[in-house]
């Protein structure tokens, strides 16, 4: 079988998810990813965005099974993602001058 999810070497994480919920959070992610409270940012497929947030439930969609998302960040609400997309673009910008975050986030 597939992976379902690929995820970036260096996670960006929400405050109340350590070691240990992360690890269970990925092997639920694999097996069974119907979890509540539990949002992804990804890169995004669409070149025309950079990156998507999404909840994690929706990897039961068949669109995941051919098109596992690279995960950037792994939040418990959908607020804590959106501060995590805004330190993100903090870094990018301090680190390259711009907001090309694919790219920042890729390299």
């Amino acid at each position: 079988m597939a992976e379902r999810v690929r995820y970036h070497s260096k996670l960006y994480l929400s405050e109340g998810i350590t070691g240990k919920k992360l690890d269970k959070i990925k092997k639920k992610l694999e097996k069974k990813p119907l979890l509540s409270g539990v949002f992804l940012i990804s890169v995004s497929a669409n070149p025309s965005d950079q990156l998507d947030i999404f909840a994690a439930r929706q990897l039961v969609q068949p669109y995941y099974e051919k098109n596992p998302p690279y995960v950037i960040g792994i939040t418990e609400s959908r607020e804590e993602a959106l501060l995590l997309v805004e330190q993100m673009v903090q870094e990018c910008l301090l680190e390259r001058g711009d907001c090309a975050l694919k790219e920042y986030l890729l390299c």
